[in-house]
């Protein structure tokens, strides 16, 4: 017989990409119900950064994501870099914290504000 080996329903059926996109779409969520005016913001997630993309600020050689500022014809959008992120989380738990941390600091940027108004525990492991 041959087939998935579990039902479409079940966490084991999710690729990692799959389950990468939900941490964002969680963490996403989590921010608009606290910051309404999200609900235009675009997120997206992509494997790597282009080479164009860059250096961080703080000097970082590889971005875990990017603020793309809103044009006539688009919304902004924030994209988190999913293989980097995952290279530097060990484990589950990790991932879905960087992930986190990622878009608040994306938010923030967004906004104007400092990550921790974005989000109070914003760096509390």
């Amino acid at each position: 017989m041959r087939g998935p080996i579990a039902p479409p329903q079940v966490p084991l059926a999710l690729s990692r990409a799959d389950a990468f996109d939900d941490l964002v779409r969680d963490a996403a969520d989590r921010l608009e119900r606290r910051w309404p005016q999200l609900a235009d913001v675009e997120f997206a997630v992509q494997e790597v950064p282009w080479p164009q993309d860059g250096p961080t600020p703080d000097g970082d050689p590889v971005p875990l994501g990017r603020l793309i500022g809103a044009a006539k014809d688009r919304p902004s959008r924030i994209v988190i870099y999913r293989r980097p992120v995952e290279i530097r989380a060990k484990n589950r738990d990790e991932r879905a914290l960087l992930v986190h941390e990622v878009v608040v600091e994306q938010v923030a940027e967004l906004l104007g504000l400092s990550p921790e108004n974005v989000d109070p525990k914003y760096g509390e492991d």
